[in-house]
């Protein structure tokens, strides 16, 4: 909640200055942020542009190269030619971000005899606790295993989560009838002087909607983590080949009109008063897949952009500026 109360500080120094704010680079820095205290317990990200890091840069840079379309991917014998460069920059910014999650790992580790004090609080952080894990001759973790599994915390987190609340921002920028409704039912149950608690998110029913509707239309990516089949299977008459991938295309789904009523119009509505959620159980909307390899960050993900969401149309009025269209 910290970090969500620095974001807000923030957009009121710029509001202040009556500075335009970039909120999706705002967001990202305050999600870069929440999560580099829950491993690290420090600030790994700056509002400011002049303070911009290492880190954060390498952060972005990952992204864009996964992100990024390659012909690789259709063509795997252009693989080893890397003719747009995607495979070139993941290396490099990787290899940027294994090095300061290695001098996070040294300086974690360096005393060990406090390490081993009964009173020495060991799990103070995720990576605290990650690293109890590797002690022992029957250690489940080591530290390269550390380390792929933060690079996947820290680019499979921030920019999916940042992205999601730029789209719910933009989609009720575009919707004032729908943004007018926001900011009436978070003073209806905080007044004009409250102040925005995480389980206050559970009292805003057309937040919660919000939000739903915005992982609906704006998937984090449009497809699901890759399913290979062990074996040849059917399912609901169609034939699924051993070895085959299969991909899930969330973008399509949340867009079907054989599922969705005006499956391109922005409606929260559509989730008043009906039970589908983001679980994994209703198969119409699982932006984070479904089963037991769902996305472990789900829980964190749906607080994280509901927070951002209310506490800055709790604040703040908000409008486009002049001549800009979403579109």
């Amino acid at each position: 909640m910290k970090k969500v109360q620095e974001l807000v500080s923030f957009m009121d120094e710029s509001s202040k200055r009556e500075e335009a704010v970039d909120i999706s680079r705002a967001s990202f820095i305050t999600t870069l942020n929440i999560i580099s205290n829950i491993l690290f317990s420090v600030d790994l990200g700056s509002y400011s542009s002049e303070k911009s890091n290492g880190f954060q840069d390498s952060v972005i840079g990952a992204m864009e190269a996964a992100g990024s379309p390659d012909l690789a991917n259709f063509f795997p014998f252009l693989e080893f030619l890397n003719l747009q460069g995607n495979t070139k920059r993941m290396k490099f910014c990787t290899y940027k971000l294994f090095k300061v999650f290695r001098e996070f790992l040294d300086i974690k580790t360096a005393d060990k005899s406090l390490r081993n004090d009964p009173k020495f609080d060991s799990n103070r952080d995720i990576l605290d606790a990650l690293l109890d894990l590797t002690v022992g001759e029957e250690a489940e973790l080591d530290y390269n295993d550390i380390e792929h599994l933060l690079l996947d915390m820290f680019v499979g987190g921030t920019d999916t989560n940042s992205s999601t609340l730029e789209w719910a921002m933009a989609e009720l920028l575009t919707n004032p009838a729908t943004m007018a409704k926001a900011p009436t039912e978070i003073e209806q149950m905080l007044g004009l002087n409250g102040f925005v608690q995480e389980p206050d998110i559970s009292e805003l029913p057309y937040i919660q909607a919000i939000v739903k509707e915005t992982f609906r239309l704006h998937p984090p990516v449009p497809f699901l983590l890759l399913r290979e089949a062990e074996t040849d299977v059917e399912i609901f008459g169609y034939f699924v080949p051993k070895d085959a991938q299969v991909l899930v295309n969330v973008w399509a789904i949340g867009r079907d009109p054989g599922v969705w009523e005006n499956p391109t119009r922005f409606e929260p509505e559509r989730f008043l008063g009906k039970e589908i959620d983001v679980k994994g159980k209703n198969y119409e909307l699982t932006p984070f897949g479904a089963g037991r390899r769902i996305c472990p960050g789900l829980p964190l993900a749906v607080k994280m952009v509901s927070l951002m969401l209310v506490s800055l149309f709790y604040t703040f009025d908000w409008k486009l500026p002049n001549a800009v269209d979403m579109d």
